[in-house]
Formats: C-alpha cells, structure tokens, sequence
C-alpha cells in the first residue's frame, strides 16, 4: 500500500526517531507528529540525573533544535492531546476536536507514572518529563528531608541524585532489595550496599501504608510495619503505566500496552513503537514492553521499514544502564523472575565485574558493572544462545566471535 499520509502521536524518542527514519528511507509524504508537551522531543535518562541535580540546563535535553525539525518537513503539533482514534475513518482526535487523517499510524505516546493515594499534596512528586525534573529540582534545593517511594530505575537514581546533593534521603520499597525486578536479589543486594555506604536509609521489606500531611502539605510516610517516616518532599517512583486511554474505545488490542505482532503491527497500517509497544521478541520467546532508552530508537527504525514494506520482525537483545553514585551498572539482554546469576570476571568487591544470568538452560543477560569494555564482548553470549552455565570467559568469548558482528 502506497502511504500519502503518516500520523505519529507522541512527540518522544521513540516518535521522533520514527519520523526521521521515514524521512531517511525516502517517505517524501504527509507527516504529522503529534505531542502532548509544550517542548520539542527531549532525551528522559537525564531527567533523573543531570536536570535534577542542575548539572545541565534543561534546553541541554532536547534532541534537535528547531531547525533540524523543521528540514524534516513536517507538520509538529506540540501542547496538543490525542484522545481517541477512529480506525473506521482513520483519524486521531484531539482534545480540541480537530482530527488528523492518516494512511499509517505509529503510536508513540510512552507510559504514565502510576500514582498513590493523596498522591495531591502538596509535597509530592512524581518525575516523568521535563517539567516534572524542574519543579522537583526547585524544591530539592532547599535542602528539604526526602523520601523516595519505589527502588526501581527511576527510584533508585532520584534517592543517589539528591544524595549526592547532600540531602537527607529515605528509599522505600515492599521488594527485599533495591531494582530487585530488574537485576534479581544477588546484585540488588549490592546495589543496597552501594546505597548505604553513600548515606542513604534503605527501608526495603515494607510499603507505604499512607501519607501524611498538615494543611495539605505531606509530612511524612507511614509504612506498613508501623513506622513513620519524615519528609518535607516525596518522589513517587513505583512504575509507569503504558498510556493507552485515549485508545480504550479504538478496537485495537490492549493488555499491557498496545498488543502487537512480531513486527510491532497493531492494525493494517498502525504500528506501536517505545514505551507503549507489548510485542513478542523472538529471539527470546517472549512477549516484552520496554522502557528502555535505546529500544525507542531501535525499535523506531524497524517500524518505519515496515510501514513503508518490510515486513521485518523487531527481534533485539534489549539493552538499559543506569548511573547511581560512582556506579554504571549495564545489562545486554532480560533478567527474568528466578534466573541464575554467576560471576564471569572480576570481583563484586571492587565493584568492578561482569556477571551472566541464566534461564532454561541457556544465557539471556549479561551485567556489568563498571566493566563495560568486557560487556561489549560478553553480548554475544545472549546473541548466540549460549548454554547455561557459561564456558569460562575466554573461551566461551572466542566461541561466541561469530556472533559479535552486530546487534540484532
């Protein structure tokens, strides 16, 4: 099918990576890039990081200038929300009532924070985009006492940037270690260490009961084991949502995320890419949603080839990082519920190794931590399907060569 008209809803990474790559394989048609932010698209890993401590300026974010938008030639419609979507007619709606018609759709429109009860007062924050790292910046220099709810990704680098800042920090979380989802009990269990010997007070093991406020202001956490904690400011850090309302009534398949195929298709002419995208990754058998900073991008490209004809399936060994205090901890591939974990090379007392994790019988992730030269080389291990447990290092590296050529 010949397209004469492309709508991307979500002004993102992953909507814009989606639009230059349309433009770059020769898609010389109507493009719309539609998104619910004033700002042009801006790069989110820093807003934990560099935006919140006042290291970089905000404008240091953004990912083009609007120059370099504009040579895309397309029509960019900021400040502007997509409320529904009538496949029958093939038109996003907006909040306004204007709709935009398309021939293909890529939606794009990432997740939302989810929230907890009297999440209103004043006092409590949560850090999504821009505006949120600026106005939680703006309080966090006054040096208040801070509580951090949820130890994931993002709970766990807004508890080191204000640490590093010199604040007074408390994480939060009911799972036994910090980012015990995303990198499993053994290297949480470092992570926590890493935490408490920069000063900050782990409450791991319990939730939060409720908050507490006076004249609308929060004061304090009271926990689940009865403890109460102070606080002048709180940061809600207990995952995202994929942001799929203003699809509920569009007939498209919604469990967690916009339902895809392996090639990222949601409808005849209607693909999902980023944050909002649940696919099945087959290289690992497994259906996947990621929100990982890298997979917007790549998974951008592949959606493009394939509104334009590919018909490729999006196939990755995902890859994510995060900076906390003189740490970079990153991974090449998934760490499921339960997997084995060994240590390849180095030593987790240095804080300097590289570890793989093991599921059914075969390596699905590999971690560094501060090593990442040996992780450049130990990917191939989840590339190639290498079994578990891993040959030693050297050896299963010269096995696995072949494999290092590119990433999938």
């Amino acid at each position: 099918m010949t397209l004469s008209s492309i709508a991307v809803v979500g002004a993102s990474a992953a909507g814009l990576s989606a639009a230059e790559s349309l433009r770059k394989r020769g898609y010389d048609g109507a493009l719309t890039l539609i998104g619910d932010e004033p700002h042009i698209p801006y790069d989110r890993p820093p807003l934990s990081k560099q935006v919140l401590s006042g290291a970089w300026p905000p404008e240091r974010v953004f990912l083009r200038d609007r120059n370099a938008l504009a040579a895309l030639g397309l029509t960019l419609m900021l400040n502007r929300t997509a409320v529904a979507l009538d496949m029958t007619d093939r038109q996003v709606v907006l909040a306004d009532g204007e709709r935009i018609g398309f021939d293909g759709l890529v939606i794009a429109t990432g997740a939302a924070p989810r929230r907890l009860a009297r999440s209103h007062l004043a006092g409590v924050h949560f850090l999504r985009t821009l505006d949120d790292a600026l106005s939680l910046h703006t309080q966090l220099v006054a040096q208040p006492e801070v509580v951090v709810v949820g130890a994931g990704f993002l709970g766990s680098e807004v508890a080191a940037t204000a640490r590093t800042m010199g604040l007074t920090v408390t994480l939060v979380d009911p799972l036994p270690v910090p980012m015990h989802q995303q990198l499993g009990d053994r290297i949480g269990g470092l992570l926590a260490q890493l935490h408490a010997d920069h000063g900050t007070s782990l409450r791991c093991g319990r939730g939060v009961r409720r908050f507490l406020d006076a004249e609308g202001r929060v004061v304090g956490v009271e926990l689940t084991d009865g403890s109460v904690l102070h606080a002048d400011v709180v940061v809600v850090a207990i995952g995202a949502a994929p942001a799929v309302g203003w699809l509920a009534d569009s007939g498209l398949h919604l469990g967690n995320g916009v339902e895809c195929d392996a090639k990222c298709r949601a409808a005849p002419g209607i693909y999902a890419v980023g944050d909002v995208a649940d696919w099945p990754n087959q290289h690992f058998g497994t259906k996947m949603r990621l929100e990982h900073r890298l997979n917007a991008t790549q998974q951008a490209v592949t959606v493009a080839g394939n509104l334009l004809g590919d018909d490729l399936p999006y196939t990755p060994v995902p890859y994510f990082w995060t900076d906390q205090y003189d740490a970079r901890i990153q991974v090449h591939g998934i760490v499921p519920p339960g997997a084995d974990v060994t240590v390849m090379r180095g030593d987790p007392a240095d804080r300097r190794f590289v570890a793989a994790y093991g599921h059914h019988g075969v390596v699905v992730g590999v971690l560094s931590w501060n090593s990442p030269r040996e992780l450049r080389s130990a990917r191939a291990l989840v590339v190639g399907h290498a079994p578990w447990p891993p040959d030693p290092y050297e050896a299963a590296m010269a096995a696995a060569d072949g494999h290092m050529a590119a990433p999938s």
